[in-house]
């Protein structure tokens, strides 16, 4: 790090950060609904975003601050095996092509907010509910945090808050200052503030990426220079582990691990709360369509932001914490002005997510632990109001995880929230297309795939860390290494046909299913002219035989 501050960097930096700040605010203006105290409007924009609105928020969602900062980082930690990215982004999207577009329909026909929403009216259980938003809440919060490290370590490199040394409050200021920013905005516009500035974030990161990828290679005498390098730096031995530090093409010995977890990345990506959100904001299933046909430019975008990994090392980056590579990459590389726009582009990259997550967890506390369990007559305005305020706690508790451990966990702890969420995976897209499994058995599996991911990530050790030092271990009865998110899903599938089986056989009592089967191709005059007024959450319409 070149210390000292970077003044040019850092005014482009506020700048840019200023109008994003104008702009979240003026949002709760734009399209003003006559009646704003509503979960629709606060919490989903009026369910009225088109095409492109809804691909730069989906685009916000999946691309954060984890994207700039933590993919290169593991490449340039570890090498290849940091590209397991690239294949689950390219996995994910014929999935989500396929079931998208059922669950925004039921989701609009019945005025579900949130993923626990339809799967307590699919299966009628409020404990299976409840599961999937515990998940959903305990998966978002380390998201959250991670996208506050990503303006920190932006931050660190343009030497805003003084070093180490320095007290506690002061360093810490001016992340608390973008917390404090992020946190008005958010309760003051809901998810329109996040829906306009995506358009600067999105624009900013594409035009960062182009650039990057022409401007440093030529610095750096070209690409081949660049693998060479990088190759060279991997054979060296880490003295942590006694082991080469990485490798520029990935081992047969990985390719397991590899394949696993971009696979159980793939189908855990949606299953996500702010993933949901972004999707059901929008004002028809058409648009789902679209848009998920557009997303894989997002893909060539994340190829292309990989290879800076390897452009830091040939560049001679130095730095104790991996997730400063880039930022620090970025400062060294270009002029001042323009690492400033590159520095705003992850500092917004992380401002968009966080807001979008924040709302989405608070919407999941609001409808399926608010008002399924505290207080089921809650009005609309009373929903929104718990919403805004629980938003807020979100964003201290994930604000409070950034400032009291170590930043080098918030990665690990992701991917941790990523084995947590992927088990809600029979329940929600299972729910969609058949309803032969039973509640309780869904909510076993769901259990056993929680504790057997979380023990086993527990047991994982890393260099810098004791319990939870990275997310794949010896797949039992295989002998390979694999993702234990997918290893907990196979066990939670597994218990949840075998005791679907069981409690069928015993005739055990099944919840009301309050869908039909056109509730999931209804498209928005359908679902508009149909809907009910009784089919939300906590009522009790007539039952469905399907």
């Amino acid at each position: 790090m070149t210390g000292g501050v970077n003044a040019v960097a850092l005014a482009v930096f506020a700048l840019f950060f200023l109008l994003v700040t104008v702009m979240g605010f003026l949002a709760a203006r734009w399209r003003k609904p006559g009646d704003e105290y509503t979960l629709d409007e606060w919490g989903l924009g009026g369910r009225s975003f088109g095409t492109w609105i809804t691909w730069f928020l989906l685009g916000g969602d999946v691309y954060t601050a984890y994207t700039f900062v933590a993919v290169p980082a593991a490449i340039y930690a570890t090498g290849a095996a940091g590209f397991f990215a690239v294949p689950y982004t390219i996995l994910v999207y014929p999935l989500i092509f396929t079931f998208l577009p059922r669950l925004w329909s039921v989701c609009h026909r019945h005025g579900y907010v949130t993923t626990a929403d339809f799967v307590r009216g699919r299966f009628g259980s409020k404990g299976l509910s409840l599961a999937v938003a515990f998940t959903g809440i305990l998966a978002t919060m380390p998201y959250i945090a991670l996208q506050l490290v990503g303006i920190q370590a932006v931050l660190d490199v343009l030497g805003v808050g003084g070093g180490e040394n320095t007290n506690w409050f002061i360093k810490d200021l001016p992340l608390l200052i973008a917390f404090g920013v992020l946190a008005a905005y958010t309760y003051s516009s809901g998810l329109r503030a996040p829906a306009m500035i995506a358009f600067v974030k999105d624009t900013l990161i594409y035009l960062v990426i182009v650039v990057a990828i022409i401007y440093i290679p030529i610095k750096l005498g070209g690409f081949d220079d660049i693998f060479a390098k990088a190759s060279e730096a991997y054979s060296q031995t880490n003295p942590a582990t006694g082991k080469p530090r990485g490798a520029l093409v990935s081992a047969p010995n990985a390719q397991w691990t590899y394949a696993t977890l971009a696979l159980g990345s793939a189908m855990a990506m949606f299953m996500y709360p702010h993933s949901i959100t972004a999707t059901l904001s929008s004002r028809s299933r058409d648009v789902i369509r679209r848009s998920t046909t557009v997303m894989p430019l997002y893909t060539l975008m994340l190829g292309l932001l990989a290879l800076l990994g390897f452009m830091a090392i040939a560049a001679g980056v130095k730095v104790t914490n991996g997730q400063l590579a880039i930022p620090q990459l970025f400062e060294d590389m270009f002029p001042a002005w323009f690492a400033g726009v590159a520095f705003a582009a992850i500092g917004i990259g992380a401002l968009v997510p966080a807001a979008i997550m924040s709302i989405a967890a608070a919407n999941l506390f609001t409808r399926n632990i608010y008002k399924d369990f505290i207080k089921p007559d809650a009005t609309p305005a009373q929903e929104t109001k718990v919403s805004k305020l629980v938003s807020l706690l979100v964003k201290v508790g994930a604000l409070a995880f950034v400032l009291t451990m170590d930043k080098t966990v918030a990665i690990n702890f992701q991917l941790l929230g990523g084995i947590w969420i992927l088990q809600t995976f029979p329940a929600l897209v299972g729910g969609l297309f058949t309803r032969w499994f039973h509640r309780w058995a869904l909510l076993a599996g769901w259990a056993v795939g929680m504790i057997y991911g979380t023990l086993a990530a527990y047991g994982v050790t890393s260099p810098t860390q004791q319990h939870f030092g990275g997310s794949a271990k010896e797949i039992p009865g295989i002998g390979e290494i694999g993702y234990i998110g997918l290893t907990a899903f196979i066990l939670n599938v597994a218990v949840t046909v075998v005791l679907t089986f069981v409690l069928k056989a015993a005739k055990a009592p099944e919840g009301i299913d309050v869908t039909s089967s056109g509730d999931y191709t209804a498209d928005a005059a359908q679902a508009k002219a149909t809907a009910a007024p009784t089919l939300r959450p906590g009522t009790s319409p007539a039952p469905n035989p399907s």
